[in-house]
């Protein structure tokens, strides 16, 4: 059976530009790249991943595609960090002021400034839920302050309000700047937990961010054993229905207006990596449209 190509393979009359609620943008970006590349074939494995993917959600009893998920065109690339994040702010702040919800495909995390950009312009008081196995506070790297491994720095430039989840790995500089601004009360180390077993930190974390968030999600957050295609990988991690536990959570409690998934390096021939990155979109999508209480 031959499928359209967009997300979920959803025939017109639920991926038509009008009609839609949410938009997916594609972010075909490596350009910063430090260990690892693949990055750039990621959106395209999502959306075909997605189209085997099924509609009906059994843990919300609905199929989440009649609040129409239309597929836009790949964002423009540059070579250059910024102008690409800067093409997906352009892209992003039309698709959010036309009233929709973005649902972003990177690419590596460099974009997200981008998006949070434009999602601040609309909601002022704006707070980012942030997970990553690093903490890319970096100010540069590799002389550029657009690294990928400065992502959440040059966020924070724009949206300072922010929690940071699933944190494994980072430098002395990082370490010393959240000492310095007192950031250690916003950042959730994937040690501390994997100690609390009740999950009660996953409340402390809603908590601490504002009416409107949005989520940048980088996959290697993820434990490595389920999510090994990553260019920056990095032992233990996150599992599946943790994050999806936190994930139903925000949406439930905060106005979640927008997110991303980064950093996927497809492997070829093994699906599951992409086929999850598929199916958490999905599921984010459900939790914000159809899982309020």
């Amino acid at each position: 059976m031959t499928y359209p190509n967009n997300y979920g393979g959803l025939e017109e009359e639920f991926s038509n530009y009008e009609k839609a609620k949410v938009a997916v943008l594609l972010v075909a970006f490596e350009g910063t790249v430090t260990y690892g590349k693949g990055t750039s074939k990621a959106p395209q494995a999502i959306i075909n991943a997605s189209k085997n993917m099924e509609l009906y959600d059994e843990e919300l009893a609905q199929n989440f595609s009649t609040s129409g998920i239309t597929t836009l065109a790949p964002t423009k690339v540059d070579s250059n960090a910024e102008k690409t994040a800067e093409y997906l702010y352009q892209d992003t702040k039309k698709v959010i002021f036309d009233n929709k919800f973005p649902v972003i495909f990177g690419g590596e995390h460099s974009i997200t400034w981008g998006a949070a950009k434009a999602c601040k312009e609309k909601y002022p008081d704006l707070s980012v839920l942030y997970l990553d196995a690093h903490a890319d506070l970096r100010d540069t790297y590799d002389n550029d302050k657009f690294n990928h491994a400065c992502s959440l720095k040059r966020v924070l430039d724009v949206c300072p309000n922010f929690v940071e989840v699933g944190v494994r790995s980072m430098s002395d500089e990082e370490a010393r700047l959240i000492k310095k601004r007192k950031m250690l009360g916003n950042i959730y180390f994937a040690k501390d937990i994997m100690t609390n077993h009740d999950n009660k930190w996953m409340d402390q974390a809603v908590s601490k961010l504002t009416k409107n968030v949005y989520i940048s999600i980088d996959i290697d957050c993820l434990d490595v054993s389920i999510m090994p295609a990553t260019g920056t990988p990095e032992p233990g991690g996150l599992g599946w229905y943790q994050v999806l536990e936190l994930m139903r959570k925000v949406c439930n409690k905060k106005n979640v207006v927008g997110f991303d998934i980064v950093e996927l390096a497809p492997i070829p021939g093994y699906h599951a990596p992409n086929f999850l990155v598929a199916k958490l979109a999905y599921k984010i999508i459900g939790y914000t449209f159809f899982g309020k209480k």
